[in-house]
């Protein structure tokens, strides 16, 4: 159902928005950033704009715990993207409209206009197919200048919706856990043709963090799966390092 009265958007957005910070305050939550150069939203967009994204069944709870003003999402205009402009935007976050999907031509216009600071994205959203990067974000990577943040989500043992995402609910006091990985840099004016291996690189490593991540929140430990680099001639793969294990994680995040 499709609701056009923007009041009644709103309120749905604050009533959802209190419902997910309860949900959030209980649940034992931890996040890492990898690489040399930390990647949060949580930091001043001053220092360096990223696109952050993550699958669109993960996005609930990182909404809660990193919305803020510093962060615009990227919202089709869809009828589940009117209810989710109005909790995205009860969290202080701005609302860009747009899809990836259709190549974010109307989004990168909105965002050359104006300095909307980080921007988040659901690159396989918003109909799909789930888990599957469409060539959108790498356009706007390469018409905006900004580097990808890929974010792995992980739920322990989560509510699933019957939707195309299979989208997540984390049950109360459960683990959740989050991976900022490393920043990914498209080069500037690539044509729609040239835009598949970047689209495929975002891919590879949502993958491998969504999986890191996952494990994470199932046993504790924090590993990375291998690293997939792709070249002109081959995929190579990087022998997988051991981050964290259960015994040095802090007995209030378990």
């Amino acid at each position: 159902m499709k609701i056009r009265d923007r009041r009644m958007i709103a309120v749905a957005g604050l009533v959802g928005t209190t419902i997910v910070r309860s949900l959030s305050a209980s649940l034992r939550f931890d996040h890492r950033s990898l690489g040399p150069v930390p990647a949060d939203p949580l930091q001043p967009p001053e220092r360096e704009p990223f696109i952050y994204a993550l699958w669109h069944e993960n996005f609930l709870i990182p909404i809660a715990k990193f919305g803020n003003p510093g962060v615009s999402a990227l919202v089709s205009r869809h009828a589940d993207g009117q209810l989710l402009s109005g909790l995205i935007g009860a969290t202080g976050m701005r609302v860009v409209h747009g899809s990836t999907s259709r190549g974010g031509v109307a989004a990168v216009r909105e965002l050359l206009r104006a300095d909307t600071g980080h921007l988040a994205v659901t690159p396989d959203g918003p109909r799909g197919p789930r888990r599957v990067v469409q060539p959108g974000i790498a356009y706007l990577a390469s018409r905006t200048g900004l580097r990808i943040v890929p974010i792995g989500v992980g739920y322990r043992h989560p509510w699933r919706m019957r939707s195309w995402d299979a989208f997540a609910v984390p049950r109360p006091f459960s683990r959740v856990r989050c991976l900022f990985g490393e920043p990914l840099s498209v080069p500037p004016g690539l044509h729609a043709d040239a835009l598949a291996p970047h689209v495929l690189r975002v891919q590879g490593e949502l993958d491998r963090l969504t999986a890191a991540a996952q494990e994470w929140a199932d046993t504790r430990r924090l590993a990375l799966p291998p690293a997939v680099h792709l070249s002109r001639h081959a995929v190579v793969e990087h022998p997988s390092r051991i981050v964290e294990d259960a015994r040095t994680e802090r007995a209030v995040t378990g």
